[in-house]
């Protein structure tokens, strides 16, 4: 490696190896660093709807026990569990990895059809697994989560494939989850 490559990859301070930073001295985007912190792996996507529900439901048990100031404890209370929850949760999918997953091996399914692109099953594959890390933890099988799944996956733009398709997809993802995940919860690697 010549001296313009090391000073154009610098480890972030904590030295970690795989935490690169772009030539400009960005954070790389593939290694999903926390926007505090710099440690990677940051899920704030997870954490904020984490946060955001438990706020929620803090600021009404709070209400409800202790009038307006016990709302606002409530509230901070329950975001701080909810973000650290959300997080965790967020934790045991990567997204990066089922999509690369999917975008390798969506081709040899049997449902896949030669009209239709990775791109077109690619939001079935992400309600599916996302599904999956939702749904289950709430007890349900794919069968009683599929009205659900199917709303979601309706509701967030127009599609090439209709649900009748795009469920199969769904379906696989979520299969796919539910078997990488060990028997105490953690997912496998």
């Amino acid at each position: 490696m010549n001296v313009n490559e090391r000073n154009d990859h610098k480890a972030d301070p904590n030295h970690d190896p795989d935490y690169r930073l772009t030539p400009d001295h960005k954070p790389n985007p593939d290694s999903n660093p926390d926007p505090i912190t710099g440690e990677q792996g940051a899920r704030p996507v997870g954490t904020g709807v984490g946060a955001a529900s438990a706020g929620a439901v803090g600021t009404a048990v709070g209400v409800i026990v202790g009038g307006p100031i016990g709302g606002a404890v409530g509230a901070v209370v329950g975001s701080v569990a909810g973000g650290l929850l959300g997080k965790s949760v967020a934790e045991t999918l990567d997204p990066t990895v089922e999509d690369e997953y999917w975008r390798h091996n969506y081709g040899t399914r049997p449902y896949v059809e030669p009209d239709y692109s990775y791109e077109d099953y690619s939001p079935a594959y992400r309600v599916g697994y996302e599904g999956y890390s939702t749904y289950s933890k709430q007890g349900l099988s794919y069968q009683e989560a599929e009205p659900h799944l199917r709303q979601r996956y309706e509701q967030h733009g127009t599609h090439r494939l209709g649900w009748d398709k795009a469920k199969h997809a769904s379906q696989d993802a979520w299969h796919r989850r539910e078997h990488s995940v060990s028997n105490d919860g953690t997912a496998l690697r």
